[in-house]
């Protein structure tokens, strides 16, 4: 194990500075300040090794955390990532980009700050790729199998990787003009500078799997005919339906969608030209919807020079300390603050949209607000609390409804859940033979950790569908549930 005493030695948690506010707000890099080797070292050697590690039942895939802290404690970073990645095929990404579920599962964490897990797993996949240790696994063997994966973003890639390093021929379309999903148009650099991204792809193009971007799958190429080409189709098109807000004045000027301004963002930052680019620079905006991707749009707006950033949350501000009714080992809501809340703006919760006010020009130019009030379980405005707030660009972030069904339903004939994702049985497939489903699409809107972890899990499924049996890692199936998650 890692230092036996470490955590009684070691008693707070130390992570990587964030760069200053005034600096990091001009440009899109990340915003982390490079992390010091001892700190890291001082870090991983306060997992206690537990008889039983609660962090792998936190996170879905299973990750062998107590041995790669203690390799990382112990300097042997190339063992580390090989440990690393015997569960997660894309610890650049989770490092940066999920929330941590194992940390809220930490033992330590019952009556200490738990162990910094998730700056340990991406310090030691930085060490790996700046070493030269991330390297092409091709397979041994081709099976001769075919194998499509409909969408690029993380489940379609861990599901594409795990087939082809298996030696099946995967083809991964993207409807996008490049591969990524939401991970290269939906997360801003500030999170996760697209080099991470990159580097992962050559690695892949280097094992063997084929990336067709610009391709819609029921749009230039039809489901139908696409099962006709390959032995097995995997369904990961994530949820990308966003949840509306159909008030009075919804159709002005000046109100989007999240995704619709971040993914504009997104290509200009990465070089493109956009006609038209929904910016916020100069404007009052309104972020409406307190999660993630809210505070993308925070982060977003601070760089492109907004005049001021308001953040609207229907409900209560969480507590700052882990409620009673979410105890360890389970995943709480707690108030947090993120790198693009602590870059200003002002937070509101209880706050309910009543309505968008326009200008003479059709343009949005503010929003009714009202307190909001609980009504037989219903969250509503409350009668006379009505005030106008300023704003010249108003985003809707209130996550999404499922995934989109047109083309599944008119050519797959899928089925949908009561929550609006793909129907599939316990084996990931969908109603139609040989096509499985992965992910957002059947899962619903969830963490980065799933997607990944239903990706591996849907590459063991088709494989043993292809071939009759499978050796590939199976970590979670399609009705399993995380602690608190």
């Amino acid at each position: 194990m890692a230092d036996p005493k470490g955590f009684l030695k070691i008693t707070e948690r130390e992570l990587p500075a964030r760069r200053p506010v005034p600096v990091r707000i001009l440009d899109w890099k990340e915003v982390y300040e490079p992390g010091d080797s001892a700190v890291l070292r001082r870090q991983a050697g306060r997992c206690m090794d537990c008889g039983v590690p609660f962090c792998h039942q936190g996170c879905p895939l299973g990750n062998l955390i107590p041995e790669w802290n203690d390799l990382m404690w112990r300097g042997e970073g190339r063992t580390a990532i090989e440990r690393l990645h015997a569960t997660n095929n894309f610890p650049e990404f989770t490092g940066r980009l999920c929330p941590a579920p194992c940390e809220s599962a930490c033992v330590l964490g019952i009556n200490q700050p738990a162990v910094t897990i998730k700056q340990i797993e991406v310090s030691t996949i930085d060490e790996a790729f700046a070493n030269g240790w991330v390297e092409p696994k091709p397979p041994a063997r081709l099976t001769g199998k075919t194998v499509a994966v409909v969408g690029s973003g993380p489940a379609g890639l861990a599901a594409a990787q795990q087939l082809t390093r298996a030696g099946h021929t995967v083809a991964v379309y993207e409807r996008d003009d490049r591969i990524g999903g939401l991970l290269r148009y939906g997360i801003p650099d500030f999170k996760m500078e697209k080099r991470h991204l990159e580097a992962r792809l050559r690695q892949m193009q280097d094992e063997g799997t084929r990336f067709r971007a610009g391709v819609e799958i029921g749009v230039d190429i039809t489901w139908d005919d696409l099962r006709a080409r390959y032995d097995a189709v995997v369904v990961a098109t994530g949820a990308t339906v966003p949840r509306d807000l159909p008030i009075p004045g919804r159709e002005l000027d000046g109100v989007h969608f999240a995704m619709e301004y971040l993914v504009e963002s997104n290509k200009v930052v990465a070089g493109d030209q956009v006609a038209n680019q929904i910016s916020a620079e100069g404007k009052h905006v309104v972020v409406i919807g307190g999660g993630d991707t809210g505070a993308d749009c925070i982060g977003t707006a601070h760089r492109q020079g907004a005049l001021s950033v308001t953040n609207l949350a229907i409900g209560k501000r969480p507590s700052d300390d882990r409620p009673e009714h979410q105890p360890w080992p389970m995943m709480p809501q707690v108030f947090e603050v993120s790198s693009a809340h602590e870059e200003g703006g002002e937070r509101h919760y209880l706050a309910s949209t009543v309505e968008f006010v326009a200008n003479d020009a059709g343009e949005v130019r503010g929003l009714v607000v009202a307190e909001t009030e609980f009504v037989d379980g219903r969250r509503v405005p409350k009668p006379g609390t009505e005030r106008e707030i300023p704003a010249d660009l108003v985003l809707i972030a209130m996550g999404f409804t499922g995934p989109e069904r047109e083309n599944l339903e008119a050519q797959l004939q899928a089925q949908f859940t009561s929550r609006g994702n793909v129907d599939r049985d316990a084996s990931f497939q969908a109603t139609a033979p040989g096509v499985f489903v992965a992910g957002d699409a059947g899962r619903g809107q969830s963490l980065i950790v799933w997607a990944i972890a239903e990706g591996r899990s849907v590459a063991a499924e088709v494989d043993a569908f292809l071939m009759g049996e499978t050796q590939l890692p199976a970590p979670v199936r399609p009705t399993d549930v995380a602690i608190g998650v």
